[in-house]
């Protein structure tokens, strides 16, 4: 139920957000489609505790400023290598153990992999993850484990 209404309330907020108007019409509209939305999404029973990860919503925020700044510091690099010319430039595929138990710890991990310029993740299977970057030093990088200690951090908050 719980995540019925925080679903409602996602719903409502992003209405709201994108709407701009304000009249009772439109916030009528509005309320009638997030009742439909709700009803449906329900009825198909796809609102669970990983649709919705309510635990993750007081840390995710730190989470993703932290990230943000690994993205513009890695895109800095990453131009960086580019201007420097081929000789700069290294591809590595290799395989990182990871430390998250849930497919949603998993998930975040390999997706902010891919976020990050220069790494992308390529297969994840099991406590494993294969990654490609263009340099060996963001290899380096991702085995140091900041990026895994946060994820698994930010998954133990749920």
């Amino acid at each position: 139920m719980r995540h019925t209404i925080s679903l409602s309330l996602a719903l409502a907020a992003f209405w709201l957000l994108n709407s701009g108007y304000y009249t009772p019409l439109i916030l009528g509209l509005g309320l009638v489609s997030i009742i439909i939305v709700v009803y449906i999404v329900h009825r198909m029973d796809v609102v669970d505790h990983e649709s919705q990860p309510l635990g993750l919503s007081g840390k995710i925020l730190f989470y993703y400023v932290w990230l943000g700044k690994e993205i513009i510091l890695a895109n800095i690099d990453v131009v960086k290598k580019i201007w420097l010319g081929k000789d700069a430039i290294s591809p590595v595929l290799t395989t990182i153990n990871i430390s998250q138990k849930t497919d949603m710890g998993k998930v975040i991990y390999a997706n902010s992999i891919t976020l990050t310029p220069g790494t992308v993740t390529v297969n994840l299977v099991a406590d494993q993850i294969i990654v490609h970057a263009l340099m060996g030093e963001n290899i380096q990088l991702l085995e140091a484990g900041e990026m895994d200690r946060r994820v698994s951090r930010l998954e133990n908050s749920c």
